[in-house]
């Protein structure tokens, strides 16, 4: 709701950055991010060979006392914290340019990016991350410090899906009992009423802002939300929220607890953990990758003997528990059931065209000084992409292989097999999107030849062809796993275009092996060059900044080849049609067509 800062760049960073009073030195690595007045990277220890974050401040910017103060607030409360769910402190120092700070890595990013994939997610997924929260903030709150800045972008997450809480640019510690501070700070969507009206706060900001991130995870948009800051804090100061009927009615008890003008009606973290909400409802002991972009499947955990179902519903239906039927690419919560019916049908084909024909009609490529650097964001990289793909549609179908080492196969009859990154799990989608999990070693005959065939698949190519991209490991909880499957593909004389059922869409040019890869939910394309260099860039940025000519000819195709896939008739008119006019024939000693 507020412009973003400027992040002064005219100083470069030193690839090795020294502490002046150590001589501990760091290798810069990749580029995480800027926000607010910093920037983000790797940092590399020489001598352990551990992998931090180095939260990176120009001097330069410092240039008020109350943003000196806020620096040295931030380092003071952070570095005395140790706690499973709070961000590693390693060290802080300076320079003549620079204020550094070594934090732990969370490579997953924050609940920010699931939320902007998924929307609205499920109520053991949600339990699941606030009790890592409240965890930590019960921490805190135990060692009189209030956080006063929590939300999604503040919640961070690590290899093991760990919720960590970073960010304390505006924490404070309560000095005496009832004292009650008074500086108006704080999100807007996240921001107290007693903050807003400046009559003192304390502890219960934190609990307030709790409020905020269960309605968001659960709804999919914050509680006050409106397109004005303005009417956002009358709405808060009024109280004015509605909970949808898709909310369960322990999920909406509690969010009613919480959310109360009067600070002191409100629960503590400690009643919060112990509320039936986070009491009667199944938490998952961990929680696969996969679902930064697709809803876990609980049905084996939750008791429910189902071997087919739909996938999991990532929001309730007015009549249905969180375990219930949905079509595949069910990922947010519109705000008609027009709009859901819209999002199922096209996996946010719509979304992307429009994002897409509003950056082309600001003409990026025009800029004299295109500010490339500017408009990349690696926070929006995607989660999944296509590293292989098989073309035997003559015969089977298409075969691929996600970056995640997942391998998948679109039948010409429209079904799916998919087999998980662990080499074990197999999901069986039939052609009207109902799903059944079985393993490598158990299945039903029916599907023994479809079985055969992923074997060829994956064999033919792991012996011959190379991969894009690193592969992810695999990790306990993944036995939880969903991850989205090719719902439409097509070649073109130069590329092919293949869509995920999560709404990315990756498009591989033939002639020089560039690739480009769009999300609708991030708002982001990534572009991979001819020499493999890997960028993402936001769409909101680029038509801010400009970008290159190449990049710009991209997203004109890619706009073009949205429109082919939003006036296909149907998914498998777009494939068959693709298929018949230039898809290649071999022959059956031949091998298949393969990238």
């Amino acid at each position: 709701m507020s412009s973003r800062p400027r992040v002064d760049t005219t100083k470069e960073i030193a690839q090795v950055i020294v502490d002046p009073k150590t001589r501990k030195r760091y290798q810069r690595g990749k580029f995480l991010g800027k926000g607010g007045f910093a920037r983000c990277y790797e940092l590399v220890d020489p001598d352990t060979k551990e992998v931090l974050a180095g939260k990176i401040v120009s001097k330069a910017l410092l240039v008020k006392q109350h943003q000196k103060e806020k620096m040295t607030q931030e380092i003071t409360i952070h570095r005395e914290l140790n706690h499973k769910h709070i961000v590693g402190f390693s060290s802080f120092f300076e320079d003549a340019d620079n204020v550094y700070i070594v934090l732990e890595l969370c490579r997953k990013r924050s609940l920010m990016e699931l939320h902007k994939r998924r929307k609205a997610i499920s109520e053991p997924e949600t339990r699941y991350f606030l009790q890592h929260i409240l965890l930590g903030v019960k921490f805190l709150h135990e060692r009189n410090i209030i956080h006063r800045d929590l939300k999604l972008g503040n919640l961070f997450l690590n290899d093991e899906m760990e919720v960590k809480i970073g960010d304390f640019g505006l924490a404070t510690r309560v000095d005496f009992a009832g004292e009650r501070k008074r500086t108006l700070c704080g999100t807007p969507n996240y921001i107290a009423p007693e903050i807003l009206a400046k009559k003192g706060h304390s502890f219960e900001v934190d609990v307030w802002s709790i409020g905020c991130i269960l309605y968001t995870l659960l709804v999919g948009r914050p509680p006050f939300e409106t397109e004005s800051l303005k009417e956002t804090y009358t709405r808060i100061k009024k109280n004015e929220y509605s909970i949808p009927k898709t909310v369960g009615p322990l999920a909406k008890s509690l969010i009613q607890r919480i959310l109360q003008g009067d600070p002191n009606r409100r629960p503590t973290v400690d009643q919060v953990l112990h509320d039936d909400f986070m009491t009667m409802g199944y938490i998952p002991i961990r929680l696969p990758t996969s679902c930064l972009t697709m809803a876990p499947r609980f049905d084996t955990k939750m008791n429910v003997s189902i071997v087919a179902r739909r996938p999991l519903l990532e929001i309730n239906k007015d009549s249905a528990p969180n375990v219930a039927g949905a079509k595949e690419c069910a990922a947010s919560q519109p705000e008609t059931a027009g709009e859901q019916q819209r999002a199922n049908r096209d996996c946010y084909l719509k979304e992307l065209h429009s994002q897409l024909k509003k950056l082309l009609d600001s003409s990026p490529a025009d800029r004299p000084n295109v500010e490339m650097d500017e408009a990349e964001d690696p926070a929006a990289v995607p989660f999944l992409w296509f590293s292989k793909w098989v073309d035997y549609s003559d015969k089977y179908g298409l075969g691929y292989q996600l970056c995640d080492d997942s391998i998948g196969i679109i039948f010409n009859d429209s079904t799916k097999l998919l087999l998980l990154a662990n080499g074990e799990d197999i999901h069986y989608i039939e052609r009207d999107g109902a799903e059944h999990y079985h393993t490598m070693n158990e299945y039903p005959k029916e599907i023994n030849k479809k079985v055969v065939l992923l074997k060829y698949f994956r064999n033919y190519m792991n012996e011959h062809l190379v991969k894009a991209g690193a592969a992810m490991k695999p990790r306990e909880g993944d036995e939880l796993s969903r991850i989205p499957s090719l719902r439409a593909w097509f070649r073109s004389r130069s590329a092919i275009v293949l869509h995920l059922t999560n709404g990315t869409l990756q498009i591989n040019f033939f002639d020089d092996h560039s690739k480009v890869i769009l999300c609708p939910m991030m708002g982001a394309i990534t572009y991979i060059d001819e020499k493999k260099s890997f960028r993402t860039y936001r769409f909101s940025l680029i038509e801010e900044f400009g970008c290159s000519k190449e990049l710009a000819s991209r997203l004109l195709y890619a706009k073009a080849m949205v429109e082919r896939l939003l006036t296909s008739r149907s998914v498998s008119a777009a494939s068959a049609s693709a298929k018949s006019k230039v898809a290649p024939t071999p022959t059956a000693a031949a091998p298949p067509s393969a990238h």
